[in-house]
């Protein structure tokens, strides 16, 4: 396996540094609102920082945040942050043929710095696993470009929005900031009309489950979504649009 240098100074890590970056700024007005958001639930200073830096999971968060002010059960709160991440699942099933030639460490580095963008620009530019040495060391460069800055955007933002949680009003609308770009991130990952079936199902179902306590909502929206495109896959439209691709 190549050096820390090696994968550095190799052009395709410049090429996932930049796609990434262009996206930056997105995240890092999510990493501020969750930054705040954390302060202002109630979470100490100490804990919130720590947080920041260890939890690399913004959607998980932002659902736990209020359920963790609302005084919900522990059962709830992780049910809730479980299936939230089970699109990871998916996404560490997919890349396992790109990443099984390195170390158990790397793997799990590599698991831990991909996010949901960052597995749509990797599968993007990568359809397929390398079958040379030269061409996974390129896989690899660019995956640890793009993950490099997307981690840092998050987490930098993040801890300036702990830092900064209590001189920035919250009428400011950091909260409306934060869905504007998880918004957009959203529309990033629909390419598809399975995907759009799916997001519109899920927003509907979000909308309609509203008045449900500790935040139920998200839940149903997510078994929704995901029950009906699994309906759906199995159809012969479905299987046949998958082959074409």
């Amino acid at each position: 396996m190549a050096s820390l240098r090696a994968l550095v100074r190799h052009p395709e890590f410049r090429h996932g540094f930049a796609e990434m970056a262009a996206i930056a700024p997105g995240i890092a007005a999510w990493g501020l609102m969750t930054g705040v958001a954390m302060v202002k639930s109630g979470m100490g200073t100490v804990e919130a920082l720590f947080m920041a830096l260890t939890v690399f999971a913004g959607s998980a968060q932002l659902a736990a945040i209020p359920l963790m002010l609302g005084g919900a059960p522990v059962w709830v709160i992780l049910a809730t942050a479980f299936c939230v991440n089970l699109r990871f699942v998916v996404f560490s099933a997919h890349m396992r043929p790109f990443v099984m030639h390195l170390p158990m460490r790397l793997r799990w580095l590599a698991g831990y710095l991909t996010g949901d963008l960052t597995y749509v620009l990797f599968i993007k530019h990568h359809p397929t696993p390398a079958p040379d040495e030269a061409g996974r060391l390129a896989q690899v460069a660019y995956l640890a470009g793009n993950g490099s800055i997307n981690w840092f955007a998050w987490t930098s933002s993040s801890l300036l929005g702990v830092v900064l949680a209590n001189w920035i009003p919250t009428a400011w609308g950091l909260g409306f900031a934060g869905i504007l770009a998880l918004v957009g991130m959203t529309c990033s990952l629909v390419t598809s009309r399975l995907r759009w079936v799916a997001a519109g199902v899920a927003a509907c179902a979000g909308v309609a489950a509203f008045a449900l306590p500790m935040k139920l909502n998200i839940l149903v929206a997510i078994a929704a979504a995901v029950s009906l495109c699994l309906m759906l896959e199995g159809t012969p439209c479905a299987r046949a649009k998958a082959q074409e691709h």
